[in-house]
């Protein structure tokens, strides 16, 4: 089942949808609408990190090290997507948090993409 990425990104891609969607729905003022959403984001959490798992205990023998930088990366962005929604729905700066999820989010796709499951772009 794990033999390609096509879960793990289709999980990814709409996490980062609803991330979007949250934000929108707290600048909107719609608290109810924002709550909600960002719970069927947290189940999206998960199935972000099950299936980042399975594909990392199958294929992180290609390249160990960078896997595990790569999980980690991966890791970090959701953490900071979470600490993102919540310190802005408290009105808490966010401007660090944006800088780290930025980053993380660049390092983790680059790799996505260097590594051998991606699609060899840097090659």
């Amino acid at each position: 089942m794990f033999d390609n990425t096509h879960a793990h990104i289709t999980t990814w891609v709409v996490a980062l949808i609803l991330f979007v969607v949250v934000l929108l729905l707290q600048k909107g003022g719609n608290q109810k609408g924002a709550k909600i959403t960002q719970m069927i984001l947290r189940l999206f959490y998960l199935l972000i990190i099950l299936t980042g798992v399975l594909l990392f205990s199958k294929h992180q023998g290609y390249n160990p090290a960078l896997y595990g930088i790569k999980f980690l990366g991966g890791i970090i962005v959701i953490a900071m997507m979470e600490m993102i929604l919540v310190r802005g729905a408290k009105g808490r700066n966010t401007g660090v948090l944006w800088v780290v999820f930025i980053a993380a989010l660049a390092i983790t796709f680059f790799l996505g993409l260097k590594l051998p499951l991606g699609w060899n772009m840097f090659s």
